[in-house]
C-alpha cells in the first residue's frame, strides 16, 4: 500500500514529536502504556494515520487487521510470527491464505523505519492496528500496552492445532480459549469480533449439503430459515473458492453488537457462532451483550488487551525486524 498522500504529514508529526523528546532506546522487559515515549514519541499517531487512509478506501480493512492480529496470537503469541513470509511459514498454511491486512502493517513499518528504525517491531504495529481499527469502524477507544518483540519462528505447522474451526463445539472451543489463559466470557466477547469482516462460502459448508442432482439444503436445524435461505443463495454449490459473504449482513462495516443480537434470531454465521446462544453456559452473556453495546464495549476492552498480551516476547526475546515480512540478517 503507497503512502505518497500521508508522507508529508506523518514528517511534520514526527518532527514535531522528536523536537521535544529524547533520542533513546526502550529497554523494558514489561509491556507498558508510554513504552516508545522517548524512543519513537509518533509511534501510534503514524500507525493509526496508516490505518485511517487505509480504512477510508477500503472499508473491509478494519475487518481483516482483526483477523489477522487474532491468527497472530492465538499461534505463538503476539510476536508477529504470522506476518513473516516463506514456504513453511504461518502464513503459507491454507488457514492464513485468505487472511488479509499484510500490506497495512507493512506500510506502517516502512514510515517508521524512517523516523525510528529498528525501534518499532511488527508486533506491536499489528496490535496497535487492530486498536485503531476497531474504533475507525464504530467500537471503542482503548489503550494498548507496547513493548512487543518480533518472534523469529513461524511454522505452518504450528497453525491448525492453534486456530479455531468454524465448526468447534463449545466444548472445544472453551477448551482451546482456555489453554490460552481466556476464559468463556472472553470467548463470547472476542466472538463479537465476526460484527465486522468478511468470510468464505467455505466456512459454511457444513451447515448445509448438496444431493446428487446439485442442490443444496439446509441441514443445521439451529439456523434460521430465510437466513439460511439467502445464505445458500449468496453461497451455491458451484460457488468459486474466493466468493465472500458478510459476518454481519445488518451493519456489514460496523463495529456495534449486532452481531448479539443477530445470534437471539439464530442467525450466527458459523457454527461456532450459533452454538453460543444455544448454551446456558454462555447464552445469558450473548443476551446481555445483544440488549446492552455498552457492555459489550466495556467488556471488549478487558477481553482484547488480555488478547493482545497473549504469548508476548519482551525485553531480549525476539528481536525488532526492518521488514515485518522477513527476520534481520
Amino acid at each position: 500500500m503507497e503512502l505518497k498522500s500521508d508522507l508529508f504529514y506523518n514528517i511534520l508529526l514526527a518532527s514535531l514529536f522528536w523536537v521535544f523528546s529524547l533520542s533513546a532506546s526502550s529497554t523494558s522487559s514489561n509491556l507498558s502504556f508510554n513504552f516508545y515515549a522517548t524512543s519513537c514519541p509518533a509511534a501510534e499517531i503514524m500507525i493509526r494515520n496508516t490505518v485511517r487512509s487505509a480504512s477510508e478506501s477500503d472499508p473491509t480493512i478494519p475487518g481483516k487487521l482483526l483477523r489477522l492480529l487474532f491468527h497472530d496470537c492465538m499461534v505463538e503469541g503476539c510476536d508477529g510470527s504470522v506476518l513473516l513470509e516463506g514456504n513453511g511459514t504461518e502464513r503459507s498454511d491454507p488457514a492464513n491464505r485468505s487472511v488479509g491486512g499484510f500490506s497495512v502493517v507493512e506500510s506502517a513499518k516502512r514510515v517508521l523505519e524512517i523516523f525510528c528504525p529498528e525501534t518499532v517491531s511488527c508486533a506491536d504495529i499489528l496490535a496497535l492496528a487492530a486498536r485503531d481499527a476497531v474504533e475507525f469502524a464504530g467500537g471503542p477507544i482503548i489503550q494498548v500496552p507496547t513493548g512487543r518483540r518480533d518472534g523469529k519462528v513461524s511454522s505452518a505447522s504450528n497453525v491448525r492445532s492453534n486456530i479455531i474451526d468454524t465448526n468447534f463445539s463449545l466444548d472445544e472451543m472453551i477448551q482451546h480459549f482456555s489453554s490460552k489463559g481466556l476464559s468463556v466470557d472472553d470467548l463470547v466477547v472476542l466472538s463479537g469480533a465476526h460484527t465486522i469482516g468478511l468470510a468464505h462460502c467455505s466456512s459454511i459448508r457444513g451447515r448445509f449439503q448438496e444431493d446428487p442432482q446439485g442442490k443444496t439444503t439446509l441441514i443445521d436445524i439451529s439456523l434460521d430459515q430465510v437466513y439460511a435461505a439467502k445464505l445458500m443463495q449468496q453461497c451455491p454449490a458451484d460457488a468459486s473458492v474466493s466468493v465472500t459473504i458478510q459476518n454481519d449482513p445488518e451493519t456489514s462495516f460496523m463495529f456495534d453488537n449486532q452481531y448479539y443480537k443477530n445470534l437471539l434470531l439464530h442467525q450466527g454465521l458459523f457454527q461456532s457462532d450459533s452454538v453460543l446462544f444455544s448454551d446456558e453456559r454462555t447464552k445469558e452473556k450473548v443476551v446481555e451483550f445483544s440488549s446492552s453495546q455498552d457492555s459489550f464495549f466495556q467488556s471488549w476492552e478487558t477481553s482484547f488487551v488480555k488478547l493482545t498480551r497473549m504469548g508476548v516476547k519482551t525485553g531480549n526475546a525476539g528481536e525488532i525486524r526492518r521488514s515485518c515480512q522477513t527476520i534481520n540478517g
